[in-house]
């Protein structure tokens, strides 16, 4: 196509407006029309990645297959565009500044003083433009987090705007705002969306294209009102609505034809609307299913939607290539004891073990475990669900009733979970866990194989704990196989029982890797044994 094109999409009025599906939703139209398209995540704060960072605080953590923990937006990126992202897809102020402080102390500057600009902003700069000019996209949909009107977004809207200076026709501005609603008056107010435009202007960015959140239809008046207050063409006011999935908003943005904007507005050839037909199959088929697959999701982070939503994700993509819609029921780990846990999962069709660090919620875990496994429940367990699998399948069928993981009891005579030798010597919290795709094996003889239809899988990981090999043989003996290894380091990645339906457990992450287009095939093959197991009625 010759020069990269940059997008940029900002927010204001309000956090948390979509700004993640907004990016993703152009990246897909723009992806359909057979662009090269990736899109990467700026985002404010001074850590240094979200790994440290709560649940609480900022949901999940996701990774990409080089290791990088980041934004939980790059799941979104990966799962509506197909792509997998980088360590060059999600920046933090904080990386901005370790990495403009380094140079600081190796003398790069020569002894100037360092400053906001140009020294931050080039460094900014420098991140953005690297995707064009290293790795050659078409397209680089670059999505700053936070707020409009934030201190901390400061710089990077500062870079932004030098950007579009420097880069003329080739960079383009594309603002979510919201319009609310006022129950009392009866009417969709525009007022904050002027101001958070003109707050824009204020930094010398005029936005090229609005993109109004509402939960009301926004009439033909209205959006001409937003425009001439704003600045903006009138067909490149764009409202987005409620809708039933965010799978859905490509389509309501190509049916008020926000790609062919931005192609017109950057000077490229419009042509044919793309027909996404791939896609608006999945939509079908999801729309027509009405028969559900109940999950339960036993974890300690289940009050928080965006804890564990890569997994919420992967189901909902394995229940509609299913014909099911998927019903979860969160089941907080902390609540389960022996005598109540029947009333959690007995009536569930599935079970997954979430992931998690940290003793909170743990023997929760275990009694969940033994549950499914004694009563023979479809069951995933998932990184730390895994080792709870393990761990639970010592204590009641080994006979080791003081089994643990080291990260719990790290005094515990057998530790089925052990710390990686690699990381025993190492105290800093932040970037010292096995990070990224890693190779496994799986055994031919095993229900994984089947599953995959293949020998070799790359899959990504999490975790500084690890199966200990010393007691392989056992668990086998007993009957818990370890049908998944790393070929380089002999660790166990996956372990199933084949007297069970279905009872497996990945070290690694699997719902890393389920997009809508190509859904992950143990989330396939878990939903499709639920539902066989409990058939409809």
């Amino acid at each position: 196509m010759g020069e990269t094109k940059y997008i940029f999409v900002t927010g204001g009025v309000a956090s948390s407006l979509g700004k993640g599906i907004i990016s993703s939703s152009i990246g897909k139209l723009l992806q359909a029309r057979g662009y090269k398209v990736t899109i990467q995540k700026f985002d404010p704060y001074i850590n240094i990645d979200p790994g440290t960072l709560n649940p609480y605080e900022h949901g999940e953590c996701y990774v990409t297959v080089d290791g990088r923990e980041t934004d939980l937006d790059l799941g979104h990126y990966e799962r509506f565009l197909g792509i997998q992202t980088t360590k060059a897809n999600n920046i933090t102020t904080g990386r901005i500044y370790k990495n403009v402080i380094d140079k600081e102390r190796r003398g790069d500057f020569l002894g100037k003083t360092v400053q906001i600009i140009p020294h931050i902003t080039d460094e900014i700069k420098r991140n953005v433009l690297l995707l064009g000019n290293k790795y050659k996209y078409d397209f680089v949909i670059t999505e700053i987090g936070g707020t409009v009107g934030d201190i901390e977004s400061l710089p990077f809207l500062e870079s932004m705007r030098q950007l579009k200076w420097e880069l003329g026709r080739n960079a383009l501005c594309v603002h979510l705002t919201y319009v609310p609603f006022l129950a009392a008056a009866k009417e969709l107010k525009t007022k904050p969306t002027q101001h958070s435009v003109k707050e824009l202007q204020s930094l010398g960015i005029q936005p090229d294209i609005l993109v109004l959140r509402s939960e009301h239809e926004l009439n033909e008046n209205l959006r001409k009102k937003v425009a001439l207050f704003c600045n903006v063409d009138p067909h490149a006011v764009v409202q987005s609505l409620d809708c039933p999935t965010i799978y859905e908003v490509p389509i309501k943005m190509q049916e008020q034809g926000l790609d062919e904007t931005i192609l017109q507005k950057m000077g490229l050839p419009v042509g044919e609307r793309p027909a996404l037909k791939p896609w608006r199959e999945f939509l079908a088929r999801r729309a027509n299913a009405t028969e559900e697959v109940v999950v339960a999701l036993v974890g300690k982070y289940v009050e928080l939607q965006d804890a564990y939503k890569s997994i919420l994700e992967a189901l909902s993509q394995a229940a509609t290539y299913n014909d099911r819609k998927v019903k979860i029921e969160t089941v907080q780990s902390d609540n389960i004891t022996h005598e109540n846990v029947a009333g959690y999962l007995e009536h569930v069709d599935g079970i997954v073990i979430c992931p998690g660090f940290g003793s909170r919620g743990i023997e929760g875990k275990f009694i969940a475990a033994e549950y499914a496994r004694t009563h023979d429940k479809v069951t995933f367990g998932i990184c730390l669900g895994m080792q709870c699998m393990a761990i639970e399948f010592a204590r009641n069928v080994l006979g080791y009733k003081d089994a643990n993981s080291v990260e719990i009891e790290p005094k515990t005579p057998h530790n089925i979970i052990d710390l990686m030798e690699e990381q025993k010597a190492i105290t800093d919290m932040g970037g010292t866990m096995r990070l990224g795709a890693y190779e496994c094996v799986l055994d031919k003889n095993s229900k994984v194989y089947e599953i995959y239809g293949q020998e070799h899988i790359q899959e990504r990981h999490r975790h500084r704990y690890e199966f200990n090999n010393a007691y392989k043989q056992q668990f086998e003996r007993a009957g818990m196989k370890c049908v998944g290894t790393n070929p380089e380091a002999g660790l166990v990645e996956i372990v199933e029982m084949p007297s069970l339906t279905w009872y497996i457990g990945t070290q690694f992450h699997p719902e890393y890797s389920s997009t809508v287009l190509k859904p992950h095939p143990l989330f396939l093959s878990f939903i499709k044994a639920a539902i066989t197991k409990h058939p409809a009625k």
